[in-house]
């Protein structure tokens, strides 16, 4: 999804002294680790997704997964051009108003809306599924477990971004965990499963991972984070700004395109395959690595507290995204008033409820089952890839760059077939057009509202408020 949008940085601010690179290192942990809990929070169900659509046929879940990495390389190297291009934040956004014209500008928008309630629902889910492994009693409890964790993130945002820190925390101490796990599985494992990694002689193995792959990529929602989060940098300059958006951009590359491979090859190396109703795979491969420990638990709850850090990421950055279009009293927007008006702690509480509402809707609608959801996940974010790459492509042809232009074009349709085998498989339609409604009725509301200039940068205005 989408993202761990609202970086602790207002906390980390007041300690920035230009010149002392100390302090500015740990503004940038601070921004950086909480950017990517979004996108590292996703390892959690995406290895799963990718297993579920190869049929559980653990000899092809490796090359799956590195073609989902490699894909997520590709889309962080377009965001790579954003940062350079919007220092100031924006992301698809901007480009696609400022490289196709302002109306394009809700798409991307339409696009991140959708996202947002998704990372949502599929991370408390996640979460609920990752306390039930450690708990299997809570099993029968599921959808009301759910929803109390929802509602539980959502109350919290009501005090605002106080909170922020610990986004970061959560994710250092997940991937501490997480390198444990690896260590003592790849070295000394606890017991090893059942599942057998030979391929299927009744199907194509390439065809077979060329379907399955876009199911996993999953993985690659947050990627667009950083370039929207670093308009929250003002204490910075843009040069300074694209730094951190850049050393964000290759942390995450490195953090999740290492996590994932790492369990992959460890899941085929201890046999671990499609988990039990009442577990997850990446709880079976952390179980068989550490056995039924200390280890085990803790891994159990930094990955829970990881994803409802992301969950809650969202639901500061997706309320904030309306309220910056309802505009202010001076400079009305595009949506009504109301989802723009806060409490003390600068939380616009009614759009938090329309966030809630969705959330609690998709959650119950999937029995609280992160899996269902992961196939609607992909979807919505990679519309605003899309716009983004041919945007970057369109710049790049204006500025005579014939080899930066066919390189955005292949990412382009890269990121259009993954669009289009999801969307082939029937359901996760409805996230399409889900994007496709709220950016058109965005798109009449602007324009009634006589279309208010600097609609592009209102990612860039939702991320610096």
């Amino acid at each position: 999804m989408t993202a761990a949008r609202q970086a602790a940085v207002t906390t980390a601010a007041p300690h920035t002294v230009p010149g002392r690179t100390p302090r500015r290192s740990v503004l940038f942990f601070a921004f950086a680790f909480a950017v990517i809990a979004d996108p590292v929070s996703s390892v959690a169900y995406a290895i799963e997704a990718a297993l579920r659509a190869l049929d559980g046929d653990l000899a092809l879940l490796l090359p799956t997964m590195s073609l989902v990495i490699g894909l997520v390389v590709v889309v962080t190297a377009n965001y790579w051009q954003l940062v350079r291009r919007f220092p100031k934040g924006g992301g698809a956004a901007a480009a696609a108003g400022r490289a196709f014209g302002a109306r394009w500008t809700f798409l991307p928008i339409g696009a991140l809306v959708v996202d947002f309630v998704l990372t949502i629902g599929i991370s408390i889910a996640a979460a609920a599924s990752a306390v039930i492994a450690l708990f299997p009693a809570l099993a029968p409890v599921r959808i009301p477990l759910a929803l109390v964790l929802l509602v539980v993130v959502a109350g919290l945002t009501w005090f605002g971004h106080g909170g922020r820190l610990l986004f970061a925390v959560m994710t250092v101490a997940f991937v501490v965990i997480s390198v444990a796990v690896l260590v003592l599985g790849f070295t000394s494992p606890h017991a090893t499963g059942h599942a057998v990694a030979t391929t299927d002689p009744g199907h194509s193995a390439m065809l077979a991972v060329v379907l399955a792959f876009p199911v996993a990529m999953a993985l690659a929602t947050g990627v667009e984070a950083p370039s929207t989060a670093i308009a929250q940098l003002g204490q910075l300059d843009d040069t300074h700004r694209r730094r951190f958006g850049r050393g964000t951009l290759a942390l995450l590359v490195v953090i999740v395109g290492g996590l994932t491979l790492a369990l992959t090859a460890l899941a085929v190396r201890l046999h671990i395959g499609i988990p039990g109703a009442d577990s997850t795979q990446i709880a079976d491969i952390a179980h068989a690595a550490a056995g039924p420990g200390w280890l085990y638990g803790a891994f159990q709850l930094t990955s829970s507290l990881l994803l409802l850090a992301a969950a809650s990421s969202s639901f500061q950055a997706g309320p904030g995204l309306l309220k910056a279009l309802a505009g202010t009293a001076e400079k009305p927007g595009v949506l009504a008033p109301v989802l723009g008006r806060t409490n003390r702690h600068h939380t616009p509480y009614w759009s938090v409820v329309v966030y809630l509402a969705a959330a609690a809707v998709i959650i119950v609608a999937a029995a609280g089952q992160e899996q269902e959801l992961v196939l609607f996940y992909a979807v919505a974010v990679f519309v605003s890839f899309l716009v983004g790459l041919v945007a970057m492509a369109r710049f790049a042809r204006r500025e005579r760059k014939p080899a930066l232009a066919w390189v955005n074009g292949l990412a382009a349709a890269a990121v259009a077939f993954t669009l289009v085998v999801n969307l082939l498989r029937g359901w996760p339609v409805l996230s399409m057009v889900a994007t496709l409604l709220i950016a058109g009725g965005l798109y009449l509301r602007w324009n009634r509202a006589g279309r208010p200039t600097g609609i592009e940068d209102v990612e860039a205005r939702a991320e610096a408020a």
